[in-house]
């Protein structure tokens, strides 16, 4: 069997899996999650993990026979292909990855399309791809969301129960809640607790999943075609909360891994092992084509309007609650904040 190693690069850093081409969707030979330097280029966890995975192929006395990198934009890419020299690699776009395992398992429909609905650390990316031709019919990223985001606002609310955390434990403590009900988080300094609920994060979150879901709606209006599903990517979409809502507010039908983080990793396993060099692009419809199964190709002047003004509410809403999480809830760690309202093909809101 062929070695093989997958990689994911991203804005908050790189998730690495290495396995046989052939088994994918099993427990990896082994995997590792580097995160991104402050200040740091996205290809120095990249070419970390990299470093790690091949000195765990050392160690068995394996070789890789291939490696794969997906990146979300052309800008990573150049970044990661600089850096290269003379490591042999393929490039990936993200998209393209995904769609490819999704396939390997049989989660992905034969015909029609679907929303990717990638939801990460620093923000959300939203894919509409055709399933047969692996085609990008529209595409937006918001940082409005993610979940550097949710983890200052549980940092808000623990300070507002008297107990201040760092950014590394707010982490921990919203990934603890996709798999249990209850947590009691605690003041290193102080000794005070507070509980959080499941329910408690769902409140913080919902301004924002309810934007993402308008967002949705926007992405299907524009492109006018129906899709047949969508994707839940991300280790954000853990969270059974999450995935309730969005498909209670999208009325799509919900696929979902049940490592859902991994996917780009784990399609870039199957494409390192098909072409061991080189770039794979993902073909884009151009702006103003007219698609096979269009039905409607503009957004009415309403919903525009109502979108803008959904997109200032909620960024006006993190922003305050960020300024206040800074004052009154300083992280003992140092950790930041995210970076405020981004809305891409949307405008973004003045902050006052």
């Amino acid at each position: 069997m062929v070695l093989v190693l997958g990689v994911s690069a991203g804005a908050g850093g790189a998730r690495a899996m290495l396995t046989h081409s052939d088994q994918p969707h099993l427990p990896p030979i082994d995997r590792c999650q580097v995160p991104r330097r402050a200040g740091g280029g996205v290809d120095e966890p990249v070419f970390e993990a990299i470093r790690q995975m091949s000195g765990s192929a050392e160690r068995r006395d394996e070789l890789i026979t291939g490696t794969a990198v997906t990146c979300r934009c052309p800008l990573h890419a150049d970044s990661i292909r600089a850096t290269a020299g003379r490591i042999r690699l393929t490039i990936i776009d993200e998209p393209l990855a995904q769609l490819r395992y999704l396939r390997f398992t049989g989660l992905l429909p034969d015909s029609g399309s679907v929303i990717l609905y990638d939801l990460g650390s620093s923000g959300l990316t939203i894919t509409h791809a055709d399933c047969r031709t692996d085609t990008i019919l529209s595409s937006k990223r918001s940082t409005v969301l993610g979940g550097d985001g949710y983890d200052a606002l549980l940092r808000w609310q623990l300070a507002r129960g008297s107990v201040l955390t760092d950014k590394l434990t707010s982490r921990r403590h919203r990934e603890a809640l996709s798999s249990t009900r209850v947590i009691t988080a605690m003041d290193p300094t102080t000794g005070g607790r507070a509980v959080v609920t499941r329910s408690d994060l769902a409140e913080l979150c919902a301004a924002s999943i309810h934007h993402s879901a308008s967002f949705v709606r926007q992405l299907i209006e524009e492109t006018g075609v129906q899709p047949e599903a969508m994707v839940l990517l991300g280790g954000c979409t853990r969270n059974p909360n999450i995935r309730d809502v969005l498909g209670e507010m999208t009325d799509l039908p919900i696929l979902y891994d049940s490592e859902p983080e991994y996917v780009s990793a784990r399609g870039a396993v199957l494409l390192a092992a098909e072409r061991p060099k080189g770039d794979l692009r993902m073909a884009r419809i151009r702006t103003g084509a007219t698609l096979p199964s269009l039905t409607s190709g503009t957004i009415g002047r309403r919903k525009l309007i109502a979108a803008v003004a959904v997109t200032a509410a909620l960024g006006a809403t993190i922003a305050g609650l960020l300024a206040v999480n800074k004052n009154s809830a300083q992280s003992p760690g140092g950790g930041t904040a995210p970076t405020p309202v981004e809305v891409a093909g949307i405008p973004a809101a003045p902050f006052r």
